[in-house]
C-alpha cells in the first residue's frame, strides 16, 4: 500500500523530470499490446501515429512546455468513436475499412492536450451486447483469466480444447477498453455507456468505470446507439485518473446540442477524511433476482464500512426499478431502429454487389453488414414503432422512464447524497457458459443494475472492490445527483482507499516491467 501511495503521481512526475520520455512510454505500451495480443483488446493499433505523437510530446517536454497532465500519456479509444485517419469499424462488417474525415470531440480534446492515441479497442458489434463477444473481430478475453490470482483458484481442464476456451469474458460492450486498461497497455481508455457498457466491463476487469451525467460530455463523433442515453465513458485504474480525464473532456460543445451550456471547471479530488456528513442510500430493489450471495455480502460489507466510519446509511426505495429493464429495451431498440437506418450502402460503409434494384441492394447490404443481434434489435424497434404499437409500447415506455427518473429525484431530495449498489449480478462468466444464452437474454440480465442510471441521466461509477472466490474482480456502483461528479468521485476515492483492491499479477506485464515502468502498477498519472 505504501508503495502504491508513493507512486501515485509518478508518471506525470517522471515525464516532467525526464526520467522517462513519452517515446519510451509509448514503446513500452506498444510492446505490451503485442505481447497481450491474445486478449484481442484492440481492433486497430496505430503504432506509427502514436510514435509520431509521442515524439511531438517529447519536443514539448524538452522545451519545458507540456500541454498539461495528459501530455505524453498513452490512451486507447473504443472503436465506435470517429478518428480521422484511423479506421472506425464498430466491430462490424458494415463499417470495416471506414475511415472518418474527422475526430469525435472527446478524441480531439485528448489529442489537443497531448495524449498519445495507441489505437481503437474491441467491442460488441455497434456496442450492442454485454460480453464483448459479438463483434466481427472475435471476442475479447479478460486479462484476469491469465492472472496468478485466477490461475491459483481455477480448476485446470484436462482437454486442450477446454484449455483454449478456459477464459472469462470482459463484460461489454466496452470490453476492449476495459481489458486494455486492466492489462496495462494504456493508462486510460474511452468507452461508451448506454445501459452500463462502461461500468459492466470495468467491474469484470477490475478497473474504474465512470459514466458521467448525460450532457456533460459531448457525443459528437460517437456513432450513436441510443441518442437519449449514450454517454462517453471513462476507464482508468484509479478514481483520481477518472477525475483528470473528466476535467479534460467535460463542457459545452457547439456540435452537440445536448451538452450543457455552463462551463465546466476541472477539479482535483480532496482526500476525504470525515464521512459523517454523508448519507448513503441502499436501494432495496437492487437485490435483484440472480444476484450472487457473494456480491450481496460484499455490498452489505461496503455499507457497514461507511456506517462504521460515521456516515448515515439508510435503506431507500426506487419503486419503478423492476420495470426499468423492460422499459429500457423498448426505448433502446426503438432508437436503434432509427439510428441504423443511415447504413444503407449509399453514403459510407459496406455496399452489396447486388444490382437488381435499389431496394434489393439496400436489403442485401444490411443483411451482409449487420449481425443477427443488430438485425434483431432493428426488427424489434420497428415493431414497437409501428402505428398500431406506438402508444402501447414506445409512449408507455417513455412515461415509465419519467417515473424511474422521478424515483431518483425523490430519493436525492430526501437528503441522500449517494446511492450504493452492486454493478453486476456476479463475477465474470466463463466464455463457453456466456455464449450458451442469446445476446438479448444476457443483456437483459447484465444491464439490470446499471441501465436505470442511463434512463435518469445520472452519473455513476464502478469501483473495483474485491476478488471473488474464483479470484476474479467484483465491483460496486455509486450513483450520484446530476452534475455532482465531484461529490460522487470524492466518495468513490474514499471507498477505493479503504478497500485497497489488489493489483493484477500478469506474467506478460512482469516480463516487460523494468525501472520507471513499474509506476504503471499503481497506474496513476495524476
Amino acid at each position: 500500500a505504501a508503495l502504491k501511495d508513493g507512486l501515485r503521481s509518478q508518471v506525470a512526475a517522471a515525464l516532467k523530470e525526464g526520467r522517462v520520455t513519452p517515446t519510451e512510454l509509448c514503446q513500452r505500451c506498444l510492446a505490451l499490446i503485442k505481447s497481450t495480443k491474445f486478449l484481442n483488446a484492440y481492433i486497430t493499433v496505430a503504432e506509427e501515429t502514436a510514435l509520431k505523437q509521442a515524439e511531438e510530446s517529447e519536443e514539448r517536454y524538452k522545451r519545458g512546455q507540456p500541454l498539461g497532465i495528459l501530455d505524453g500519456i498513452p490512451i486507447a479509444v473504443k472503436d465506435n468513436f470517429n478518428t480521422a485517419g484511423i479506421e472506425t469499424t464498430c466491430a462490424s462488417n458494415m463499417l470495416k475499412g471506414y475511415i472518418s474525415p474527422y475526430n469525435a470531440t472527446v478524441v480531439q480534446k485528448l489529442l489537443d492536450q497531448g495524449a498519445v492515441l495507441l489505437g481503437k479497442t474491441n467491442l460488441d458489434e455497434f456496442a450492442m451486447g454485454s460480453g464483448s463477444t459479438d463483434g466481427v473481430f472475435g471476442p475479447v478475453r479478460n486479462p484476469w483469466s491469465y492472472s496468478r490470482q485466477y490461475k491459483e483458484k481455477s480448476v485446470p481442464k484436462s482437454h486442450s480444447e477446454d484449455k483454449e476456451f478456459n477464459w472469462v469474458i470482459t463484460g461489454g460492450s466496452s470490453g476492449g477498453s476495459a481489458a486494455a486498461v486492466s492489462s496495462f497497455t494504456c493508462f486510460a481508455a474511452l468507452g461508451s455507456d448506454t445501459g452500463g457498457s462502461t461500468r459492466n466491463p470495468a467491474a469484470h476487469c477490475g478497473v474504474v468505470g465512470l459514466k458521467p451525467t448525460y450532457g456533460l460530455i459531448s457525443r459528437h463523433g460517437l456513432i450513436p446507439l441510443v441518442n437519449s442515453m449514450d454517454v462517453p465513458g471513462i476507464l482508468t485504474r484509479c478514481v483520481d485518473d477518472a477525475a483528470v480525464l473528466l476535467g479534460s473532456l467535460a463542457g459545452h460543445d457547439p456540435k452537440d446540442s445536448t451538452t450543457v451550456q455552463d462551463s465546466f471547471k476541472p477539479f482535483e479530488l480532496p482526500d476525504l477524511t470525515d464521512v459523517s456528513k454523508l448519507t448513503i442510500g441502499i436501494p432495496k430493489e437492487y437485490r435483484a433476482p440472480g444476484l450472487s450471495s457473494e456480491i450481496l455480502a460484499l455490498w452489505s460489507k461496503a455499507a457497514d464500512l461507511f456506517k462504521n466510519a460515521g456516515a448515515k446509511v439508510v435503506e431507500v426505495s426506487l419503486p419503478h426499478t423492476p420495470y426499468s429493464i423492460v422499459c429500457y429495451h423498448v426505448l433502446c431498440t426503438a432508437e436503434v431502429a432509427s439510428n441504423m437506418a443511415r447504413f444503407d450502402g449509399l453514403e459510407y460503409g459496406h455496399r452489396s454487389d447486388t444490382k437488381e434494384s435499389t431496394e434489393s441492394m439496400y436489403a442485401a447490404t444490411r443483411r451482409e453488414g449487420f449481425n443477427d443481434v443488430v438485425r434483431g434489435r432493428i426488427l424489434s424497434g420497428n415493431y414497437f414503432l409501428l402505428k398500431q404499437n406506438y402508444e402501447k409500447y414506445f409512449v408507455k415506455a417513455q412515461k415509465v422512464r419519467r417515473l424511474i427518473a422521478d424515483d431518483f429525484v425523490k430519493v436525492f431530495s430526501s437528503g441522500v447524497n449517494i446511492l450504493l449498489t452492486p454493478t453486476t449480478l456476479s463475477d465474470a462468466a466463463p466464455y463457453l457458459e456466456f455464449i450458451q444464452e442469446d445476446n438479448r437474454t444476457r443483456s437483459a440480465q447484465d444491464d439490470i443494475l446499471t441501465q436505470a442510471a442511463n434512463m435518469a441521466g445520472l452519473p455513476a461509477i464502478n469501483v473495483p472492490t474485491a476478488l471473488s472466490e474464483r479470484g476474479l474482480p467484483v465491483g460496486l456502483q455509486f450513483i450520484g445527483c446530476s452534475f455532482q461528479e465531484k461529490q460522487l468521485l470524492t466518495v468513490a476515492k474514499w471507498f477505493e482507499k479503504q478497500v485497497q483492491f489488489p493489483v493484477i499479477q500478469l506474467e506478460e506485464v512482469e516480463r516487460h516491467d523494468n525501472g520507471v515502468f513499474q509506476h504503471q502498477k499503481s497506474a496513476s498519472f495524476s
